[in-house]
């Protein structure tokens, strides 16, 4: 006769205590008090490279990681609203890799000008990266305008993720040179994920293309409508010529031929007409701190519980 087990009396008690049973691998492995002690830069040279103005490299790498961290925020608004759960999963994964990439490179910024930081009270808890993420206004960002837009409908989130992934793809392959350490190292992972992006956005733009008269309607008016930002992201800012010419930056002018070609491979695998070249919104740009009201938006929603209590532990 099998022996029947009886349970203990608590051993059923909390459906959870086996997942917390070795908390130490709760929430990716890491738990909130370590959280806050980590370096993400650990074992990278942080030496700001001779001959480099460390305010600028502060500001290049605000550039870079607002980029990054403003489109994570806009592709987040798509968990459990995606068309089926692969592509909820895909879009949140994506969102998670520039997550990654803006922490490391708001780090870099906080590292090289702490004066770029956000004072908070006597005692806040928060870390840099934090502080630069939730503590600006949106005057104080540097991202490209292209990523600040709401989102639209599915067709035009993946016509901006290809346009994004495909420029930031050949910038950070360039970046891989750079000789500061920070950045050639955020650039060696960024790579990779960028790849999967590109792909993943081009993929869906053939299909879209390709797919019933109302997917293809919608993905060239979503294109019709993010065509007006694309020029700006090879507008070339002081900071980004200062460093380029430094070794430690890149040139956004010097990816336009590069990246037009990958773009026209996939608008003629697509069927679709590059649109007309027409100018950009004239004038300062994103990254001088001129934005849509678009930004304005989408930073009072994701800033308002960190604002509300500085000194919380999360």
């Amino acid at each position: 006769m099998a022996e029947v087990h009886t349970p203990k009396p608590d051993e059923h008690d909390n459906v959870y205590a086996g997942l917390l049973a070795n908390d130490a691998h709760w929430a990716f492995g890491t738990r909130p008090e370590d959280l806050r002690s980590e370096d993400p830069l650990a074992g990278v040279d942080t030496t700001v490279p001779d001959g480099v103005d460390p305010t600028a490299l502060a500001a290049y790498c605000l550039m870079l990681g607002d980029d990054a961290l403003v489109l994570s925020h806009r592709l987040s608004e798509w968990c459990s609203r995606a068309p089926d759960l692969e592509e909820d999963i895909a879009l949140t994964n994506i969102a998670l890799d520039l997550l990654g990439q803006a922490r490391l490179l708001l780090v870099r910024a906080a590292a090289a000008d702490p004066a770029e930081v956000p004072i908070l009270p006597e005692g806040s808890p928060v870390p840099d990266e934090d502080r630069l993420a939730f503590f600006r206004d949106d005057s104080q960002f540097r991202n490209v305008r292209l990523v600040e837009a709401p989102n639209g409908d599915f067709a035009e989130t993946i016509t901006r993720l290809l346009l994004f992934s495909t420029w930031r793809l050949a910038l950070f392959q360039r970046l891989l040179r750079s000789r500061d350490a920070v950045l050639a190292a955020v650039a060696a992972k960024g790579v990779k994920e960028l790849t999967y992006h590109r792909d993943f956005a081009g993929r869906w733009f053939l299909t879209l293309a390709r797919g019933t008269t109302e997917s293809r309607r919608r993905l060239l008016a979503g294109l019709d409508a993010l065509w007006p930002w694309w020029a700006e992201l090879f507008e070339t800012h002081q900071v980004e010529r200062s460093l380029a010419q430094a070794g430690v930056g890149v040139d956004p002018a010097s990816l336009a031929a590069e990246v037009e070609a990958v773009l026209a491979e996939v608008f003629v695998a697509s069927g679709v007409d590059r649109p007309s070249t027409r100018p950009g919104i004239e004038g300062r740009t994103g990254r001088d701190g001129r934005h849509t009201e678009a930004l304005s938006r989408m930073l009072a929603e994701m800033q308002v519980v960190a604002r509300a209590h500085p000194r919380g532990r999360w």
